[in-house]
């Protein structure tokens, strides 16, 4: 292992972290973003291009924009009465440790079935880039279509209930 793992590692983890500690709703948010881009760099030091370019695109320009600007639509940056540390707090501890004990398991178990020597993927990033602007153009602008509409939607009724509570 290299030291540009061990920052980008030590990177994911703090932005996660923070994600969890941090009181303001909407701080919480921007470091789940940068949790998201320390795994995608992570996915791209691997020379998984594919997986983290998707996770450029998917998460940190669709999911954590949509989070922070429905945060910012909705008012919700206050903090919960009971506070960051609810009295349920140890059962989520137990749940988070469970996944995080199957997930290991699973990482140690494939690592052991993995040759060293993997092949280089048989498909391509440009591979998958040429058949979404050529075989899958269609569903690919349907897709497109249906978050924009989604969008404008959102937005359509975030309107009204701000007009409405005047």
């Amino acid at each position: 292992m290299n030291a540009i793992f061990y920052i980008l590692a030590a990177l994911t983890i703090t932005g996660g972290l923070a994600a969890i500690l941090l009181k303001h709703l909407i701080h919480a948010a921007l470091a789940v973003t940068i949790a998201f881009a320390g795994l995608a760099l992570l996915f791209l030091q691997l020379d998984a291009q594919f997986a983290g370019f998707a996770q450029i695109l998917v998460y940190i320009g669709a999911v954590a924009i949509l989070v922070v600007f429905a945060i910012l639509l909705t008012r919700g940056a206050d903090l919960p009465r009971e506070g960051v540390f609810s009295p349920t707090w140890l059962v989520g501890l137990v749940i988070a440790a469970g996944v995080f004990a199957v997930l290991g398991w699973a990482v140690l178990r494939s690592v052991n079935a993995i040759p060293q020597q993997a092949a280089a993927p048989a498909v391509s990033v440009l591979d998958i880039g040429n058949a979404l602007v050529g075989r899958y153009v269609l569903p690919l602008e349907i897709v497109a279509l249906l978050l924009t509409a989604a969008t404008i939607g959102a937005v359509i009724v975030a309107m009204h209930e701000k007009a409405g509570s005047r």
